[in-house]
């Protein structure tokens, strides 16, 4: 399958050819090339524009791509993704170069939380232990005792002895799924959210069901209406069995061997790629064809191959900091089964 047949432009926001390329072919193989020769690889989130999924040499979400980034042996990790991914990245490996094709692409999740707001957190909740949702700075890692993903968080908070205090940030949504999950009375969650997924309503959710009442539902766990998902099948709007709240890693496994004809998916619509990819033969359709991480947008073709070309732009973090941060990541990563999607 090409790119051209392979992305679906209402979705995915199509990207014209880079200047300078006749076709995506040509600018694949430049990509390739330029990756081979400064002995790079190239990791890129679910959520990117096909294009550079397509093109990636892994494609995943943030527990995958944290296990990649400190296991590949290339010297150089370029980054499609969002900039505390890429932080995540250098954290992991200091020794190597890592870039991100655009470093203002930030997250509006991880701007809800400084490390100076986590510090007085933490001083009115002396001995708790802290988890810090990967979607964080650096800074805020240094600041926790163990990170997690979509992927594990549940068994993160597991692993705490069940009398201590949890201080859970800063996703408010990911936290009430935990806290269900594992039904934990002393998890306390930072009021934060993520601009796309809160912005996939409880209404978005009630209408696409009711379109769509036989589809089954996969559901990310930072959405706004994963609760009300719940809630649908308690009351038997949804039957529980096509109800899933999944990370877009679980979202993957759980497309390979679905025999649905449709499945109705409430996250950023740019997993809908992999998803249609890993199952061509299942209908995915967005519960909110508008949930567009803008963020993860400003990777763009043209983007990736300059910061190939040009080695642009390098992604830092101060020594003290990674070191304790890495402390924090490296827990998150032996913890739990990989993100499923590379």
């Amino acid at each position: 399958m090409t790119i051209i047949e392979s992305v679906n432009a209402h979705d995915a926001g199509y990207e014209p050819v880079p200047p300078g390329f006749a076709d995506w072919t040509s600018w694949q193989r430049e990509v390739h090339d330029l990756a081979r020769r400064k002995d790079a690889v190239v990791l890129a989130h679910n959520y990117q524009l096909p294009q550079i999924q397509d093109v990636a040499d892994h494609v995943g979400d943030s527990l995958a791509l944290s296990r990649l980034a400190a296991s590949v042996d290339a010297s150089m990790i370029v980054f499609a993704g969002v900039h505390f991914m890429a932080e995540t990245a250098k954290i992991l490996s200091p020794d190597k170069k890592v870039i991100i094709p655009d470093a203002r692409a930030g997250c509006s999740l991880a701007d809800t939380i400084t490390a100076d707001q986590l510090r007085d957190w933490k001083a009115e909740h002396p001995g708790a232990a802290v988890v810090a949702y990967v979607n964080t700075t650096a800074e805020v890692k240094a600041e926790s005792d163990i990170c997690c993903t979509s992927s594990n968080a549940v068994e993160v908070v597991e692993s705490i002895p069940a009398d201590r205090e949890v201080l859970f940030l800063p996703d408010m949504f990911l936290a009430a799924h935990v806290k269900r999950q594992t039904g934990r009375t002393n998890l306390h969650s930072w009021l934060g959210e993520c601009h796309v997924h809160a912005g996939i309503s409880p209404q978005d959710l009630e209408a696409a069901v009711h379109a769509d009442p036989d589809a089954e539902l996969y559901v990310h766990p930072e959405c706004g209406c994963s609760t009300s998902a719940l809630w649908m099948t308690s009351v038997g709007d949804i039957p529980a069995d096509r109800t899933h709240i999944l990370s877009t890693g679980a979202m993957l496994d759980q497309a390979r061997h679905s025999s649905a004809g449709k499945v109705l998916v409430a996250t950023e619509i740019g997993m809908l790629h992999q998803l249609r990819r890993a199952n061509p033969r299942v209908d995915f359709q967005p519960v909110n064809p508008k949930a567009s991480c803008r963020f993860m947008k400003m990777i763009t073709p043209e983007k990736l191959i300059n910061s190939l070309r040009k080695e642009t732009d390098e992604v830092q973090v101060p020594a003290e900091v990674a070191a304790r941060a890495r402390q924090a990541v490296e827990r998150m990563v032996a913890i739990g089964r990989p993100g499923g999607g590379e």
